[in-house]
């Protein structure tokens, strides 16, 4: 396992655009989301980052989905190498999961490019005119670390983003697995 940092896209960049299939193959686009603010985060299944946030995040995705931010899931790793992470086992993730949000494929992996994303999980927050918010961390929680797992610091950026306050000025970078 290869820990890295997150890259940090640039504060205040517009979403890049995609279109991709989810793991049934239906496709699914940014342009879904207009006028929506938009939480995307790279995910893989085999990652123990992911494995340690899933469960919080899943309940954390359903009070932001109550406030009208869209959430959306997409694995970019390459499935020749780690067929655990292929979109059949994507959906077996998101089922034991209780994912409420689509869980995306990027096979070419240009979109995960295109986001500068670099680990999973890595996560991007678009206010409604889908203008970067904030990107970094779920929260200070890592495997074998001992802190609990919050996700106060992703949940405190919503918030402030939905309450219309200005661009938090720290944001810690999100570590976790390299994408492959």
């Amino acid at each position: 396992m290869v820990t890295i940092p997150s890259t940090m896209l640039k504060i205040g960049t517009t979403m890049p655009p995609f279109e991709l299939p989810d793991f049934d193959g239906n496709v699914h686009s940014s342009g879904e989301f207009q006028g929506q603010p938009v939480l995307v985060v790279f995910l893989c299944n085999h990652c123990p980052y992911v494995r340690h946030v899933v469960d919080t995040f899943t309940e954390r995705v359903k009070e932001y989905q109550e406030h009208g931010v869209a959430v959306v899931g997409i694995s970019a790793n390459d499935v020749e190498n780690y067929p655990q992470d292929a979109p059949e086992k994507m959906k077996e993730f998101a089922g034991e999961h209780g994912f409420t949000f689509p869980y995306l494929y990027d096979q070419s992996q240009e979109v995960v490019k295109a986001f500068r994303a670099a680990c999973t999980p890595d996560f991007f927050l678009f206010d409604e005119s889908h203008k970067l918010y904030y990107r970094g961390r779920f929260d200070g929680s890592r495997p074998n670390n001992d802190i609990p797992v919050t996700g106060e610091e992703l949940t405190r950026a919503v918030n402030g983003m939905l309450a219309g306050e200005t661009i938090p000025r720290e944001q810690i970078p999100s570590v976790g697995c390299n994408i492959k």
